[in-house]
């Protein structure tokens, strides 16, 4: 089956859950990314990039450092230590769409409107799904500007880089390995002169296993998974097919190892530290992600789970968060945009982003925080266009990574007739790829899939395997599975969640393989038939660690009970999606990264 692979909504943790006390940094950061703007400013930019993580004491930026785009600062304006004051009555609201993980900017820009008047009115999605919003010209008159952690991937697309007036990049992280330091030391590296080639011989000797965001739905899986196929193939310039293809065995032997998945960096992290702290989820020994991400993770992990964060000796992949302005933007939003990135580039705010947010400074002559390393990493090319990437995707959704095992436990009791019924059948059926857009992971190649019809007892279970050659027939009985679903009876949501980890276990042992497995609720309604909270937390802590390491991800859905979704999302090492406020065919698609 060939995947239609795209952008999809992630679910980021807030950065500001983790707490902030000033602690040992790890390796820096470097850039590179599309600018547009003025000739003057471009030229900016470039000096920025033939400075790339100098490990002088005060750095470029590197290729994402300086001002870009005709809408940023200048470099006088961001040395200059003060930005223009807004004038009387001045005063606007910026509706920008962003990145999740921009949450831990809020201080800073809850200063910044006091300083230049703007406000800054977040719509969070996740990077991808970003760019399909502003490719498909969904965009336009709903936001003045994005700020995600790149724009790579967007203007691949001419039709999304043509909604953009310019950019201007605020902060640079890299996307990295985190490797527990104890298996740091068995491996014998040194941090400093590890390359990817040795983390994939590593990976290969079941040495090391490690997790990674889905690079359909993160622009942290996106980046390392083209820093990956630049590595192990060699290329000099942009990626082409023929370095996707030769570099395919290396990716197919090192995607082996990943053990843990996950639709945003956030929670890849909490799943990281519960495990670490002695909860339930799957262990690995290696996280891929970004830097400030590891770097802010260590600071709530016990000794014997800190991370070594390596920048590969050979070359990496980064994020410069570039602000960027669309053309649909208003004059006053315009006006504002300036404001906010003269701002934001102060060489006393640039320090501040380093010391709050664990990202490198772009402003030329501002040093990065203390302890952030300045050796010097080179920057991997990316795709040369978005038929590239998304062949790239799509080759590490079916044959690339481990394959995986869905359970779907879905509610059909008597709540759930009519509309609710019709709103289940239509998400599902998405995902075999009939009515899906760009924006949907289908059903993988290699895939198994089983959907448990339950009201105040299962009504139904069947399993279906999707081959990687000749799927359709697999998507068709998948789909009439879903169009049989009728709704009628109470609602035993405890006692079904038993049966299906009962399932899940005849599974693991009948095939004796290594899957990413997980388990999706879908209820409208309280569980009051069968096993009760306790029953159900008894139960799972008596599954072997092979059973715990399943996560449930509920969907809140109509009158479904909160609390008791939110418990069991965090009994079992999940998390709780929200489907009643709106759109469910998005919220199933946004699970997929987790599975």
């Amino acid at each position: 089956m060939t995947a239609t692979v795209g952008p999809i909504r992630g679910a980021a943790m807030p950065a500001a859950a983790i707490p902030r006390t000033r602690g040992t940094r790890g390796a820096p950061g470097w850039g590179g990314l599309w600018r547009r703007g003025l000739v003057g400013v471009l030229a900016l930019v470039l000096a920025a990039v033939a400075g790339c993580d100098s490990p002088s004491p005060k750095p470029a930026p590197g290729p994402s450092g300086g001002t870009g785009g005709s809408g940023g600062a200048s470099a006088s304006a961001a040395g200059s230590g003060s930005a223009a004051p807004p004038a009387s009555g001045s005063a606007v609201t910026l509706r920008v769409l962003a990145g999740s993980e921009l949450q831990d900017m809020q201080p800073i820009l809850d200063d910044a409107r006091k300083a230049t008047g703007v406000n800054v009115q977040f719509t969070y999605t996740g990077t991808l799904d970003g760019a399909d919003t502003v490719t498909s010209g969904k965009a336009t008159g709903s936001y003045d500007a994005l700020w995600f952690a790149s724009n790579r991937y967007l203007r691949l697309d001419p039709a999304g880089g043509a909604n953009l007036l310019s950019e201007t990049p605020v902060m640079v992280s890299p996307v990295a390995l985190g490797v527990r330091s104890s298996e740091l030391a068995s491996l014998g590296w040194d941090p400093a002169k590890v390359t990817w080639s040795q983390i994939g011989q590593a990976v290969a000797a079941q040495k090391l296993t490690f997790g990674m965001t889905d690079p359909s739905r993160s622009n942290s899986g996106l980046s390392a998974l083209v820093g990956l196929a630049s590595a192990f193939s060699g290329a000099q310039s942009a990626l082409t097919q023929a370095d996707v293809t030769k570099a395919s065995p290396a990716l197919r032997q090192f995607f082996a190892g990943q053990q843990l998945t996950s639709g945003s960096s956030g929670w890849l992290a909490q799943a990281y530290q519960r495990t670490a702290q002695g909860g339930s989820g799957v262990q690995v020994g290696a996280l891929v992600n970004y830097e400030s991400v590891l770097l802010e993770l260590n600071r709530t992990l016990p000794a014997a789970a800190q991370l070594t964060v390596i920048r590969p000796s050979d070359g990496v992949v980064s994020a410069n968060y570039p602000l960027t302005l669309l053309n649909s933007a208003s004059q006053p939003a315009k006006d504002a945009f300036q404001r906010l990135t003269a701002y934001l580039l102060r060489d006393d705010v640039q320090r501040r982003i380093s010391d709050e947010t664990e990202r490198r400074p772009v402003a030329a002559g501002v040093a990065p925080g203390a302890g952030l390393a300045t050796d010097v990493r080179p920057e991997l090319p990316f795709p040369g266009s978005r038929a590239v990437a998304d062949a790239l995707l799509s080759a590490y959704q079916n044959q690339l990574r481990r394959p995986s095992r869905t359970v779907y436990v879905l509610d059909t009791s008597g709540s759930m007739a009519g509309a609710r019924l019709a709103d289940l059948q239509a998400a599902l059926t998405r995902l075999t790829g009939t009515g899906a857009s760009g924006a949907v992971v289908p059903f993988r190649d290699r895939e198994q899939v089983t959907l448990i019809s339950f009201a105040d007892a299962v009504k139904w279970e069947h399993t279906h395997d999707v081959p990687d050659q000749a799927p359709d027939a697999a998507l068709a009985a998948i789909r009439s599975d879903v169009q049989s679903l009728s709704a009628g009876g109470g609602t035993a949501i405890y006692s079904t969640l038993e049966e299906a980890y009962k399932l899940v276990a005849q599974q693991q042992a009948a095939a004796q393989d290594d899957r990413f497995t997980s388990i999706v609720l879908m209820t409208d309604g309280e569980s009051n038939e069968g096993a009760s909270d306790s029953d159900f937390a008894t139960f799972y802590k008596a599954l072997p660690p092979s059973g715990q390491a399943v996560p449930v991800f509920p969907i809140l859905f109509g009158d479904a009970a909160k609390p008791q979704l939110q418990g069991i999302a965090d009994t079992t090492g999940g998390q709780l999606f929200d489907g009643a406020s709106g759109d469910l065919s998005s919220v199933f698609e946004e699970i997929r990264g987790y599975q």
